[in-house]
């Protein structure tokens, strides 16, 4: 697997790397709060970090629901997250007439599980240059995932990462197939484990989704054990108060507990 430069300061598959936030921006204050505290916690524990949060959220479960300040507002708040700490940042698009826009300011660009066929939307990313985070649909096999990362590959991009956010089981309920992992990282390129997001109960609120947060750090700790390059979590202050999947983001405690499972295990792995 060839490592990813994602900055000075970050290096995909030199060592465990951490990609959290708020699932989406909800405000300036809210994001320097959250990065702040990610940023020292991993600084602590000798972690990479990368702050990820959305500026739309376009595919909430109803149009009632919050989505976001909207594409200018949003990467505006980015490109001063990425200022005053000096962090790489994670967004998600949803349009290839995104991309560009998106590449001005983020150093990762992330295709919504949903999305992960839509072959315009991968070359647009690709053909930015910047890193492309691939989440796996929660209707794909693991090694069908092979043909997402050759739409980036031969647009002439070769930084494509996967993620696993598990994969629907019936109504309104997700399972992850640790197997999945190992066989995504045998596709040649480096794989993240969203661990919020595979707990998450889709729609199972309604008009809304729920969320098994009391599943994070089992599954975190068994995803660390199989073997993966980058933890995702969503992280919020007072997670009941999120304005996008509170169900099943992590408080500064519960995200401090994980990070330091995880990396544990992380370690002890790649040396044995």
């Amino acid at each position: 697997m060839k490592n990813i430069k994602i900055s000075d300061n970050v290096v995909i598959g030199e060592k465990l790397t951490l990609i959290g936030g708020p699932c989406v921006v909800e405000s300036l204050e809210m994001c320097k709060n959250i990065a702040g505290c990610l940023q020292e916690l991993c600084a602590g524990l000798d972690v990479q970090y990368m702050f990820k949060a959305s500026f739309d959220k376009a595919n909430r479960s109803s149009v009632k629901s919050f989505r976001g300040p909207g594409i200018e507002e949003g990467l505006e708040i980015l490109a001063e997250i990425k200022r005053s700490f000096n962090l790489p940042v994670v967004t998600d698009i949803h349009e290839a007439s995104q991309a560009q826009q998106c590449a001005g300011i983020a150093d990762i660009l992330q295709i919504p599980a949903f999305l992960c066929r839509q072959t315009d939307l991968l070359v647009a990313c690709a053909e930015t240059g910047k890193t492309v985070n691939i989440k796996k649909g929660q209707f794909m096999a693991p090694e069908d995932m092979r043909c997402a990362i050759e739409k980036v590959q031969d647009s002439g991009n070769d930084k494509v990462m996967l993620t696993e956010r598990g994969t629907s089981f019936g109504y309104h309920n997700l399972v992850v197939d640790m197997r999945g992992l190992a066989t995504m990282r045998e596709l040649g390129v480096p794989v993240v484990f969203d661990a919020t997001h595979s707990v998450q109960l889709p729609g199972g609120l309604g008009n809304s989704s729920g969320g098994q947060r009391e599943f994070i750090r089992p599954l975190a700790r068994a995803a660390a054990a199989v073997g993966i390059d980058v933890l995702f979590t969503e992280v919020h202050p007072e997670p009941a108060k999120a304005l996008s999947d509170g169900p099943n983001s992590l408080d500064f405690d519960m995200i401090k507990t994980v990070l330091q499972e995880v990396k544990a295990i992380y370690d002890f792995s790649r040396k044995n």
